[in-house]
Formats: structure tokens, sequence, C-alpha cells
């Protein structure tokens, strides 16, 4: 009964072919929740795959949840052994984006697992079917091995993600006393490379945001019309240019971080952003001046114009369109006053001569971290080191944007992620795959985190 011998069986696990299997299994189900037609399909991931395995192996109590978003049912697992034991969360999600096997490469199938060399493609294999498949196995062999867990367990997985999160936060809020635990830990994302185990607390937030210009029905000729009639087009790329300069940088006050915290940039000294044989190069000279490409990526807020159109873009005729819009987006750190977006917007172009510009504003998926000095964050970076060997990475925040405000924020936990992929594994995209030896690695790290929780959690944080 020890830590070595879980670890060792989580790797037997990945060796024997019983990971491969089970991945193989979990990506057929086509989990697509971006489909309405699939929504059987995702309560059927829910109630057929996963609760049977919850509940046979890890003897959890297990129910289905309904969403009142929509069809995007959950399932919310349980395993009680005492009271006066640390309790996890573990959350998962068990839909994928779109499967769209027509751009995938000759040979592949989104829904089979194919394996070439060390990587295992298949939708879903990295984002998230493989990394919660790894998480519950990793308990299972700790629970073999000991005998009992050493703690609470609480499991939660949503199958709207991949749409949204439509109604994870409002059930988080319903189900406060099932759900209330000591620390979630979960696995999504990728590490920041695929040789550093990587550890992630928290992510930013996104709101999408879209100026037009409408400024008549109808496009004018522009040989009779030219230089008489405002051109949209050229109105919004000057309304755009008050937000973010020619170079990526925000000019908005109230949408620029005030600073980055001393002890995430402490963090960020050692992370390293790109460099892999698939990643694009970076543009030293973009975004913020100062600041590393980890802290610009991680510590600061970014403006992105995602779509820009006026007139026909593929079929341009000599006329001035008589509209133009851009589909924009913030990506936020924690402090940004996303409440008043749209007002600071509004102010900004209105003081900029540009109130013939509107703002529409979208629905927030909010920036969460937890702090790096947590107790809780300290003992996950010693477990990792333990297993490995390695220096993990600690990101305070992801760059992108996960629906970590419902564990962060709703339910008031110290959010540990834990990432089983890697930056180039093609996540909602043709061809996503799973790197082997970081699956591997992943059920080994995950054994030994899960055996140390058992063993010496720092803090309780629920009665």
């Amino acid at each position: 009964m020890t830590r070595a011998a879980a670890i060792e069986r989580a790797a037997e696990y990945f060796d024997s072919g019983q990971f491969r299997t089970e991945l193989g299994r979990r990506v057929a189900f086509a989990t697509e929740s971006q489909d309405p037609a699939r929504a059987r399909t995702l309560h059927s991931y829910l109630t057929g795959e996963l609760a049977p395995a919850l509940t046979g192996r890890l003897d959890c109590a297990a129910r289905v949840v309904d969403n009142p978003a929509g069809d995007y049912p959950l399932l919310v697992a349980t395993r009680h052994e005492a009271d006066e034991l640390p309790t996890v969360l573990v959350y998962g999600h068990g839909d994928v984006v779109l499967g769209e096997p027509e751009r995938w490469r000759h040979g592949l199938d989104p829904w089979q697992v194919v394996v070439e060399g060390d990587r295992w493609y298949g939708r879903g294999t990295a984002d998230n079917k493989g990394q919660h498949t790894i998480n519950f196995a990793a308990l299972e062999q700790v629970l073999r091995v000991r005998g009992r867990l050493g703690f609470n367990l609480k499991v939660l997985v949503e199958t709207g993600e991949e749409s949204g999160s439509p109604g994870l936060r409002t059930v988080c809020a319903q189900l406060p006393d099932e759900l209330a635990a000591d620390v979630l830990i979960a696995s999504d994302g990728p590490r920041v490379n695929a040789q550093r185990p990587t550890l992630f607390l928290g992510s930013r937030g996104s709101t999408p945001f879209t100026l037009r210009v409408g400024l008549r029905e109808g496009s004018h000729h522009s040989g009779n019309w030219g230089g008489l009639l405002r051109n949209p087009a050229t109105v919004l790329a000057g309304a755009l240019a008050t937000l973010v300069d020619a170079r990526g940088r925000i000019l908005v006050p109230g949408l620029r971080p005030q600073e980055i915290p001393a002890n995430v940039r402490d963090a960020l000294r050692d992370i390293a952003v790109g460099g892999g044989p698939d990643d694009p190069p970076i543009d030293d000279d973009w975004g913020e001046p100062g600041l590393t490409p980890a802290e610009r990526l991680v510590g600061w807020n970014t403006i992105e114009v995602l779509s820009l159109a006026a007139g026909n873009p593929d079929n341009p005729v000599n006329a001035i369109p008589g509209s133009a819009h851009a589909h924009c987006q913030l990506r936020s750190v924690v402090g940004t006053d996303l409440d008043k977006l749209a007002v600071i917007l509004r102010e900004h172009l209105d003081e900029h001569g540009f109130p013939m510009v509107e703002v529409e504003v979208g629905p927030t998926m909010p920036p969460t971290r937890t702090d790096p000095d947590d107790p809780w964050v300290r003992w996950a970076l010693g477990s990792i080191s333990r297993t490995t060997g390695a220096n993990p990475a600690l990101l305070p925040n992801l760059g992108g944007s996960i629906p970590n405000d419902a564990f962060a924020d709703e339910l008031g936990l110290c959010t540990l992620w834990i990432p089983h992929s890697y930056p180039a594994c093609a996540q909602h995209a043709p061809d996503e795959h799973l790197l082997a030896p970081v699956a591997r690695e992943g059920l080994r790290i995950m054994a030994g985190l899960f055996w140390d929780l058992g063993e010496d959690a720092p803090v309780r944080r629920h009665p």
C-alpha cells in the first residue's frame, strides 16, 4: 500500500491498452453539443458510459441533472468516506466541438481513435474525454491500492462546455451543498509545452463585442458620391484605431489592467511561450510594451478584431457601402471592470468623435485566478514534482477561457487545473490528437496527486 504502487498501476493501465480501449469507446460517442440533434447522445454518454464507470469502479452514487439552460445534461457523482476527511470536486466535460469528418486527413475519423506513433487521433482525445478519462482512471488506481481514497470525492461532468457552458453556474448555485468541497482538481487545456508538466489556476475572461456603423440604406456609386458621403468602413477603422493601436496596445484606460501582481509576475519568469515545431513565431513588437510574451498572454488584457466587413469583401464594386461592422473580443484578467464594459466603450467612442458607432456587448466568461501563494498551490506543485522529478510550470491563469468562475466564484473553491494535452494538439480543429507520452505521464501525476490528497491535504475550507 504505497504511493509508488498507485503510480505504477496507473502506468500499467496505460501500457496494457486499457486506456486506449476506454478512450476509444468514449470517443465513439459523437457528443457534439453545438448540434441540437445530438442531445440524446449527450445524455447517453453520461448514463451509458460515465455513470456506470463511476458507480461500478469508484463506488460513487451518481445522478443526471437536467440543465435549466437547455439540452446539456450534467452528471453529479459522490463518494463519501468520512466527515473529517477533505473533499475534492473533480470536473470534466463530455461534449466536443463539431467533428467535421470531411476536413480530417485521409485515414482519420473523428469518432475513432487512430494511433500513429505517439499521436492518438480522434475528436475529444485532447478536449476533454482523454483528460477526464485519465483523472477517473487515476482515482481508480489509488482506490485499488489503498482500499479507500482517503478523501471524499465529488464529480461534476457537463455536456455544454463547447457551447459556452450554459447553465453550469446556475446548477452550481442550485446545488451548493451537494458540490461543496475544499478544492477543485480538474484537467483541460494544454501544458505550456509537451515536455513540461503544468499547473494553472484559472483563466483570462472572454467578452465578445460588436461595433456597427449603419449610415444609410444600400450603397452609392463612389464616383458620383465619393467625398460627399461618409464611408462607414473608414469610420469603423478610425473607431477601432482609438481602441487598440497599430501594434496591439490597448488605448482605452478603463480596459487596461492597473498592474501585474508581483506573485503572478514571479510565476511567469520561467514560462516560455511558443517555440514548438507547429507554433507560429511570436511578434516581439506586438502588444503591451515592456512585458514578456508570458506576461502579455497571461497577465494582461487584449482586444482582438475577429472579423471586419463592409460591402462585398469577395466581390468589391465601385460603391460606398451603407454599413460596416467588426466582431471583436476582449480577453481580460482579474480586476477588469467587465460589468461596465458597454459604458466604457460608449463613453470612449463618444469622447473620440464616434457617436455614430453602435456598441453591442455579448455574454462574458469572467476571468479567475487562484492566489499563487495559496497553500493548495504549493501542495500540488510539490506533488507533481515528486512524481516527475521535474519543475512544473505554474500559470496563474490560462490565456484562453474556461468556465472556472462557476467553481471559483459561485462555489468559492481554490481551483487547480493539471492539463494533459499540449499546444499543438489541434484542439477544436481537424486531426485533434492526444500525445501518448503526455497521457501516460498524466496518469502517473494524477495517481500521485490523489494519493497525496489522502495523506496530507493542506487545509480544509468547507465545514
